[in-house]
This record gives structure tokens, sequence and C-alpha cells, in this order.
């Protein structure tokens, strides 16, 4: 066999390989190509929202405020339901180490071009009525059953 042969032979059992890297890896991340769901399950998008507790000043959201926020901003955009779990968070700006009390806001929603603007108007709203810089937003897919 030629040395033109043997590099064309291998050129192309690299290309085949990758093409089937690839797929596989392709297979495993979420989007229009993800697996299906386990039978008796159904594909929703997974909205996860943290919001920082402290201001500006030192002083806490607290607890009625908090709840007033869900009530008013939250659950008329997403009546269906919502998880929210509290924990603390902590963040490096420069040489110094921030630490503040934080709450993961967990909405599951049909995936749907139409949450985008439910979703942008609420952390809109946080940062503004409680003077926040960000409100971290994570996007993924899940399946579930209800």
């Amino acid at each position: 066999m030629t040395e033109n042969a043997r590099l064309l032979l291998t050129a192309l059992g690299g290309l085949a390989l990758g093409a089937g890297t690839l797929t596989a890896w392709r297979a495993v991340l979420p989007g229009e190509g993800a697996p299906p769901c386990r039978p008796g399950m159904a594909q929703m998008a997974r909205i996860e929202l943290l919001f920082g507790s402290g201001r500006k000043g030192g002083a806490a959201v607290g607890e009625v405020e908090w709840q007033g926020f869900i009530d008013s901003e939250v659950t008329p955009r997403f009546p269906d339901g919502l998880t929210v779990l509290t924990g603390y968070g902590q963040w490096r700006r420069g040489d110094s180490l921030h630490k503040e009390g934080s709450r993961l806001l967990l909405i599951w929603a049909p995936r749907a071009a139409a949450n985008e603007p439910s979703i942008e108007a609420i952390r809109n709203a946080y940062r503004a009525r409680f003077e926040q810089e960000s409100v971290l937003r994570v996007d993924g897919l899940s399946c579930v059953s209800f």
C-alpha cells in the first residue's frame, strides 16, 4: 500500500470515528435532539433563578418582602407552581469575599418562547425592588412526572 493510500485510509477512519463521537456526544446534550423521556414523563423547561438577599447598606430582604415579591411578580406569571430553596452564597470581587443569604427559585414550565418575557420581568423587578446588581439565571431541560 502506498503512503498516500495509507494517509487517505487513516483520514477516512478518523473522520468516521469523529462523526460517531460527535453523534454520541450530541445525544446527551439537551435540546431539540435530546433523547425522549421515559414512559409516563414529559420534557419541560427548568428555570432556576438565584436571588441574593443582601441590599446596599447591609439590610437583608426579609421573609415578608420576599413573599410579597413571589405573590406579586412570580405567581401571576407562573401560577402552576414553583419551589423556593433558601441558602447562602458567596462570590469574590477583587480581593474581597462577599457572603449573603440567597433564595433559589425553581420553575418547571412547558418549553415555550412565550415564557421568556415573564422570566426577564421577574429578574428586572427583583433587581429594581431590592437594589440588586444581578439575578442569576440557569436554563435546562428536565423529564418530569407528576
